[in-house]
């Protein structure tokens, strides 16, 4: 019978190093938590339960995750676990156990954010309810991490915590990740074995190995070759150097999606982008949320794309910022422009530079060309905006909608006043402060007189 499993990850770190008041594993990485990697990697697993230790900000990490959008964080919360003095690693787990009904546990670390969950898989398939399984790196750089050290017949003797070795041992290559699967039986009467009798003064986890082998209970390592999968963040440049290893990773299944990238190393994803063939992506992009772009699309220099959908053959010119918003084929988009949450474009539709809209649902070959605000607005098809119209959508209270019909021309500089309707055909001339409705086919002027005044004297008298 397959051991059941169950999930202890250590989060209760300050995380000093980082010079933050933000609890270390609430730093973000591609947009989201660290621990959150974390959480969602270990989600596809085989478990029958996830438990997280905090302790530095406990109630802020909680709170992150508990109050959070179900689309931000698309898998299960922990059981959390209040570690509430920090002591090392061993005692961490010790806090999380009384709670633990499996056979094995695996225990991870909340910075280690990019573990993949196949190699999780591999390792979980090694579970009995004898054996002590290490997740080591091979690596060339080895100095930060305890290292792995075997007796004459191979097998892991201990794990010595950098801080702790000696000349020699800091020599060996081979290192722990902080990724441990343990037996649940035999793990707790060890870890009330550990001491304190180290340099930092700590329970470590670690120390379970060489009583384990002491015992005669099997010590074996699964090794892997990829540090980006168990590189830590204990400061702010080893956060920025994972960004750029996470941001490489994105690009990478961008570009085998068939996007091409003008620069890989100047396009962050911070969430998911799904790509249709021959998708063009400039460089200094950034990607929020959940994005798609269809077949044909072109995103220019420095455009931030978050939470939208836009359809086959649109363009984006530089600068512009799509926020929420679903954006039919054939539309150009900028320069400069932003389109906030609510807006729907149909197809072939026209936003120029210094335009916003806002609730605006635009209809097939409906232009707005120059220097727009459009909220809580309805234009239909074909229609034309001129440049600097301002759509008045509040009042002091309330929001109001505007009716825009079709081939209605709206001319430049103009402001129409919320709640209005301009039917179909309408024109509206240039200048103009619109605040009724406007019947089909008629010509709106709303703007004062001119008067000319002669002999006028500025103040001053110059």
């Amino acid at each position: 019978m397959k051991p059941t499993l169950e999930i202890i990850i250590l989060a209760a770190g300050k995380g000093s190093r980082m010079r933050s008041s933000l609890p270390k594993v609430l730093h973000p990485l591609g947009g989201r938590p660290l621990l959150a990697h974390v959480l969602e990697t270990v989600a596809s697993l085989n478990h029958s339960g996830i438990h997280a230790v905090i302790g530095h900000g406990a109630d802020q990490v909680r709170s992150a995750f508990d109050s959070a959008d179900s689309s931000d964080f698309p898998f299960p919360g922990p059981n959390w676990v209040l570690q509430e003095r920090q002591l090392g690693t061993g005692h961490a787990v010790q806090q999380a156990l009384p709670a633990v009904k499996a056979d094995a546990v695996l225990v991870l670390c909340g910075d280690v954010p990019l573990v993949r969950r196949e190699t999780l898989n591999r390792l979980a398939a090694l579970a009995d309810a004898e054996s002590l399984i290490v997740l080591t790196l091979n690596t060339d750089r080895p100095e930060g991490f305890g290292r792995i050290v075997r007796g004459p017949d191979g097998g892991i003797e201990a794990i010595v915590e950098d801080r702790d070795t000696s000349p020699e041992q800091r020599r060996i290559g081979e290192v722990n990740s902080g990724i441990m699967l343990l037996p649940a039986a035999r793990l707790r009467r060890w870890l009330g074995r550990l001491d304190r009798d180290n340099a930092q003064g700590e329970y470590y986890l670690t120390d379970v190995v060489a009583m384990a082998r002491a015992e005669g209970s099997p010590v074996r390592a699964l090794s892997i070759n990829d540090s980006r999968e168990v590189q830590g963040v204990n400061d702010l440049a080893q956060l920025a150097a994972l960004e750029r290893h996470y941001q490489m990773g994105k690009a990478e299944q961008l570009l085998a999606a068939g996007a091409r990238l003008a620069d890989p190393a100047r396009v962050d994803v911070r969430g998911e982008v799904a790509t249709g063939k021959n998708v063009e992506i400039d460089v200094n992009i950034v990607f929020e949320g959940k994005v798609s772009l269809g077949e044909g699309v072109r995103v220019g220099p420095n455009c931030v794309v978050k939470d939208a959908s836009i359809a086959a053959g649109t363009e984006l010119l530089a600068g512009t910022c799509v926020d929420g918003a679903v954006i039919g084929a054939d539309c150009r988009i900028g320069p400069m422009a932003r389109l906030r949450p609510g807006t729907e474009l149909g197809e072939r539709v026209k936003i120029g530079n210094f335009v916003e809209t806002k609730n605006a649902r635009l209809g097939n070959g409906a232009k707005a060309n120059h220097l727009c605000y459009l909220g809580d607005v309805e234009i239909g098809e074909n229609a034309n905006i001129g440049a600097g119209v301002i759509v008045c959508n509040y009042d002091g209270a309330k929001k109001h909608q505007t009716v825009i019909g079709n081939r209605v021309f709206v001319g430049s500089n103009s402001v129409l006043i919320a709640p209005l309707r301009l039917r179909d055909d309408a024109f509206v001339a240039a200048g103009s402060a619109i605040g009724s409705e406007v019947p089909a086919g008629n010509l709106a002027v709303g703007r004062a007189r001119q008067r000319n005044i002669p002999r006028w004297k500025r103040p001053g008298g110059r």
